[in-house]
């Protein structure tokens, strides 16, 4: 164990760990010259689509010290705040991390965030520098940022490229140097950090051996869902899996279960080949904050929908999801994010790997309801009642991080949205805006409100606190005097006006004409807030008084058309089209 280091890369997003890790890939040997991609570590395709990573990447690789020969295992991790989750997983798995820094753009929101959990976590920290490459002049300005938030001197800082390489190996020397070996448990003991699903080889799981021993010909137990199965196989990242005879102590690798039910395997669980040995730590079961409703259209099923998630959530243990049903729109499930990238990410993925093809409901956030002496929590908008006596939402803290020029612009965000600043300090060359706002105000396009305002270079990072007292409203639509249960929304007062009137004259814009009138309507509590009226088709019956007919005629024709309609108006309904529901659902 002594020849093992363990170890993640932290930083904000786009600051450069993926290409950093493919130069550790390249100056390790680990990855041939001629095999080498640009985000190597990265499995999913939409990663590299996007250019961000999305999950945690383990990798195993051999290292000779002066000599001695070293196992390096590292962890990529993701920088986006939606995805914190994933590095609190990594950070339990490893004794070291590197905190990187994008010379061109300095310490961020993120950065501060990644730094307090791995100091939270106990780890040793190493600083460094990324895109040294471009030689920018106020480089020096950022390491001595960087130097002052680790409380180390400027020359500790590393300087790397993940570009050229330039810096690498002695970075590479530092991880060996300053971090720790790992220590043995003195029971067999491994963690469950992450897990995916292989067609031939059923449920995968990633683990962190703590103590003891696994080998291939084990019967092993999962403490959690007190399970026992025979391991199919274990091996190693290399980064390809590698099957193994044996895991030790100190050393990550994936043991495949030949489980096919998701439900099975949970991340945090404890796995041994002792019945007996004390379950590990864990990790705290991160609670989704956006709920957001799928149904499924055209030639997706709802079975294959719901399979499609529950397989996601093996690699992404943060979804919740629930089954749920509407009149318009029929079965679907109700999922719970940890913020709007993941959704996005999600609906992405349940696209790609899954061939599926589904509408979703706005994004809501979960609302604790007081009546009376009963309280409960509502997460979806149609459940929200009429006269509640007190509605308590979820707040947040916000760090806002800006270059000090576009100070006074990102501060008109309080004019945009329930945004309190608490404190303000200055870091380097920017600006850290402490504040406080309620969650729902994170979700209405709250980050392309920043981007715009500071030219995108201000950043952001944000936390659950706890709960405030709400002044919010259920808007429902009704069409043709039935409700649309799909488009109800919870909005804050202060927004209701706007936000109804803005839905009504997009529904009139979007619903196509029927044999009779339509009133589309946004209600709340009883009272009509907008309303806009669809006029129905008329058939033409030609121009009498131009071809000599009896205009009479023609009057006759319109009252009977007119008693028709009526008739038809009290029988009938209006059928929202899918594909209405798909623009007005857009963001």
């Amino acid at each position: 164990m002594t020849n093992i280091r363990n170890f993640c890369i932290i930083a904000h997003i786009d600051h450069g760990k993926s290409t950093l890790a493919d130069r550790l890939l390249e100056v390790t040997g680990t990855v041939e010259a001629r095999k080498m991609r640009p985000q190597f570590l990265d499995r999913l395709e939409l990663e590299r689509e996007r250019g961000i990573t999305i999950k945690m990447a383990p990798v195993r690789m051999s290292y000779s010290y002066k000599g001695t020969p070293f196992i390096l295992n590292l962890i990529d991790t993701p920088g986006h705040s939606d995805f914190g989750y994933e590095v609190s997983r990594a950070l339990a798995a490893v004794e070291g991390a590197i905190l990187l820094v994008d010379v061109t753009k300095g310490i961020q929101a993120q950065t501060l965030s990644n730094f307090r959990s791995a100091q939270k976590a106990g780890l040793k920290i190493i600083g460094a520098v990324n895109k040294i490459d471009l030689n920018v002049p106020h480089m020096e300005d950022t390491i001595q940022a960087l130097a002052n938030l680790l409380e180390c001197s400027p020359e500790e800082i590393f300087r790397v490229s993940g570009k050229t390489g330039a810096g690498v190996p002695e970075l590479l020397e530092a991880v060996v140097e300053k971090f720790s070996a790992p220590k043995e448990s003195p029971h067999n003991q491994s963690l469950i950090f992450d897990s995916l699903y292989d067609d031939h080889k059923g449920i995968l799981a990633f683990i962190r051996n703590f103590g003891g021993t696994l080998k291939n010909t084990d019967e092993i137990f999962l403490l959690a869902t007190e399970s026992k199965l025979k391991l199919k196989e274990l091996g190693y990242f290399m980064p390809e899996l590698r099957a193994s005879k044996e895991i030790l102590a100190g050393e990550m690798g994936y043991i495949a279960t030949g489980l096919k039910e998701p439900d099975l395997i949970r991340i945090g669980d404890t796995v041994s080949n002792n019945p007996k040995s004390p379950a590990l730590h864990g990790y705290r079961v991160p609670a989704p904050v956006v709920f957001i409703s799928f149904y499924p259209i055209g030639s997706t099923k709802f079975e294959d929908m719901k399979l499609g998630f529950a397989k996601l959530k093996l690699t992404d243990s943060a979804l919740s999801i629930e089954p749920e049903a509407n009149d318009a729109l029929g079965r679907g499930v109700k999922v719970g994010f940890l913020g709007q990238l993941h959704f996005e990410i999600i609906s992405s993925r349940l696209k790609d790997e899954f061939n599926a093809d589904f509408i979703t409901s706005f994004p809501s956030v979960a609302y604790r309801i007081k009546e009376g002496d009963k309280e409960y929590v509502i997460k979806q908008p149609q459940d929200f009642p009429v006269k509640p006596d007190k509605v308590f939402q979820p707040m947040i803290k916000i760090e806002i991080l800006s270059p000090s020029e576009h100070l006074n612009a990102v501060m008109n965000l309080k004019k945009v949205f329930d945004l309190e600043i608490l404190e303000v300090q200055n870091i380097g060359q920017n600006v850290l805006l402490e504040g406080r706002m309620p969650l729902a105000e994170l979700i209405r396009d709250f980050d392309d409100q920043l981007k715009s305002l500071s030219q995108g270079y201000a950043s952001f990072s944000y936390e659950i606190t706890d709960e405030e007292e709400a002044e919010v409203e259920k808007m429902e639509i009704i069409v043709a005097n039935d409700i649309v249960p799909a488009l109800t929304r919870i909005i804050p007062k202060k927004d209701l006006e706007r936000e109804a009137r803005k839905s009504v004259e997009k529904l009139k814009d979007l619903l196509p004409k029927q044999m009779f009138a339509q009133a589309i309507q946004a209600t709340s509590g009883g009272r009509i807030i907008a309303r806009e009226t669809i006029t129905a088709m008329k058939k033409l019956l030609g121009d009498f008084g131009k071809t000599g007919g009896d205009r009479t005629r023609k009057m006759k024709l319109w009252k009977k058309q007119k008693r028709g309609k009526d008739r038809l108006k009290e029988t009938g309904r209006v059928d929202v089209p899918i594909e209405v529901f798909r623009e007005i659902l857009k963001k």
